[in-house]
Order: C-alpha cells, then sequence, then structure tokens
C-alpha cells in the first residue's frame, strides 16, 4: 500500500443536506480510479475537499501526507479539471493554457499543442464564445497536459462527442503508460472508461458502497437467465440484486463467486450465465444500495 491520499471518517453537511457520511478510503499511487456514482451522491464534493476548494465538516484528510487546505507544496501537485470551471469574461484558451503552464511544474507544452490540434480548439475565442465541447476541451488539455502527480477529471466529457472523448481516453492511456501518475476520473458512461480504469471507488448517498480492484468487481456478480423453476432453485442462497421476469423466463443478477463445478451443473440444467458488466454491476448495487435505505427510512418514519 502506497497512498497518496488517505480519508477518514469524512464528513460534509450543507445544512440539512448530508453530502459526505463518515467517508474513508485511500488512492493509491500511480493508478487510474473510477470515481462513479449518480449525481448527487458526493463525487463533486469529495474531490473539492481533497483538492482544498471546499471545507469538510469533520474529518481527516491528507494528501501526499500533508493537510491541503493553504498548502502550496501540495496543491501545486493537483490538477482538478471540473466540468463548471469559471474563467474570466475576456479569457481565451490561450490565456487559459498559459496560465496553466506558469502553475503546473510538470507541464508538457509539446504535449498541450499536440492536444489543441486534436481536439481542434480554437485558441483565439474567447471562452464564454465556446461550445460545451470546446470549454469541455480546454479543461482535458489543461488536465494531461499538466501531467500533475494527482489529476481529477470530474465529468471531463461533458460536450465532447463520441470521437473527441475516444481521443480523450486514447491520450490518457498512452500518457499514463509513459508518465504515470494517479488519476480520478469521474463518470457517467462508465462503460466507456471501463477499460481504462484500474479502481473501482463508486459512492452512493454520500457513502462508499464500493472500493477494490476493476478485476475484483467484475467478477462479483453474474447474470443467470432461463426456466423460472431452474433459475430459482439455481440461486437459492444467494444475494440476489437484480431480478427480470418474462413469462416463463426469469433473469437474476446475483452476488458471489461460482466456481467451474457450479457453472457445469447450471448449464446441465438448460441456463445461460452471462458476466455482469461494470456499468450494470454499479447500477444495480446502487439501486440495491437506495433501496435499503429507503426501506429503512420508512421503517423508521413508521416507529
Amino acid at each position: 500500500m502506497n497512498p497518496v491520499i488517505e480519508v477518514r471518517n469524512l464528513t460534509k453537511r450543507y445544512k440539512d443536506k448530508l453530502a459526505l457520511d463518515d467517508v474513508s478510503f485511500d488512492i493509491e499511487k500511480d493508478t487510474i480510479y473510477g470515481f462513479l456514482g449518480r449525481n448527487g451522491a458526493g463525487k463533486t464534493t469529495a474531490m473539492s475537499i481533497l483538492t482544498a476548494q471546499n471545507f469538510a465538516t469533520s474529518g481527516e484528510v491528507r494528501v501526499f501526507g500533508e493537510r491541503p487546505y493553504e498548502n502550496a507544496h501540495v496543491l501545486s501537485r493537483m490538477c482538478f479539471v471540473r466540468e463548471s470551471q469559471k474563467y474570466p469574461d475576456d479569457a481565451t484558451p490561450r490565456h487559459a493554457l498559459a496560465a496553466a503552464r506558469l502553475f503546473f511544474p510538470h507541464w508538457d507544452q509539446d504535449f498541450a499543442d499536440a492536444l489543441v490540434d486534436d481536439f481542434q480548439l480554437p485558441l483565439k475565442r474567447t471562452i464564454k464564445k465556446l461550445s460545451r465541447g470546446q470549454l469541455s476541451a480546454v479543461g482535458v488539455i489543461i488536465g494531461l497536459a499538466s501531467r500533475a502527480e494527482i489529476t481529477f477529471f470530474d465529468e471531463p466529457y461533458l460536450g465532447l462527442d463520441a470521437v473527441a472523448r475516444q481521443i480523450f481516453y486514447d491520450r490518457l492511456i498512452a500518457d499514463y503508460a509513459e508518465h504515470p501518475r494517479t488519476i480520478l476520473l469521474s463518470s457517467h458512461l462508465i462503460d466507456e472508461v471501463a477499460n481504462l480504469i484500474e479502481r473501482v471507488l463508486v459512492i452512493d448517498d454520500g457513502r462508499i458502497i464500493m472500493d477494490e480492484s476493476t478485476d475484483d468487481a467484475r467478477a462479483q456478480a453474474t447474470n443467470v437467465v432461463g426456466d423460472a423453476a431452474a433459475v430459482e432453485a439455481a440461486i437459492r442462497g444467494r444475494e440476489v440484486i437484480h431480478r427480470e421476469s418474462l413469462g416463463r423466463v426469469t433473469s437474476v443478477t446475483f452476488l458471489g463467486p461460482i466456481d467451474h463445478a457450479e457453472r457445469a451443473e447450471l448449464a446441465a440444467a438448460g441456463l445461460d450465465l452471462a458476466p455482469v458488466s461494470l456499468q450494470q454491476l454499479i447500477v444495480r448495487r446502487t439501486q440495491r444500495t437506495s433501496a435499503h435505505t429507503g426501506a429503512g427510512a420508512q421503517e423508521g418514519a413508521l416507529r
């Protein structure tokens, strides 16, 4: 374990809204994380606190072993690319890139220039006149060319078309291979980024519900489809996270390992097994967590 970020019992409350609820996790050095969850789950709040752009209600945050607040030594080693980034009204992409070049000690101007060409970014147009995709490209270029030791991308693809998103993914993974660093990538397009990320950190309703390697996450669920009676017999005693039925055919997603002998037995029973994509798993897990939370809240209200 070689964490560059350590978070312990982090809580953030906005009046009557609990955005982060006693969250603890570590972020390892030179690893690409998928920081995933629904809108309002707490991702942006957490990243804002880690980069000292917001304050915790309680808890402890250490970055490179130090507190990040008003700590230039720490902040100059991080880059936070956020969808809602503000710029002066008369600023152009050229101004934004020039400012970034002064701030980030590992800035690569040649790489930035190549990315400007890749995204066909108009450098002299004022940022307020850029399309949403072009504005996203400004942030993506800064995030990649900064080569910061820790880079946060908060929904960096918004407004980018499929071609531009693929350029971003390709340039990110190629540059990461040559210049390893820690990257936290927040995205709703989970299937698109699934092959990029090495670890999955899922937050839902202000709590961490998954923190593991991508391979381990993928292996934790299986989908079984077939005759309803045979499916029900096969999943007896297993933890079901999703169920759909159409006539006599049932599809069930369940958690837990399944060995070769069990697979052979299920196949002999005429059941089809399929892996669950990372996106499906996270959607099912968050739906299940929300359902349990809602049920608990209703039960508490009844009491």
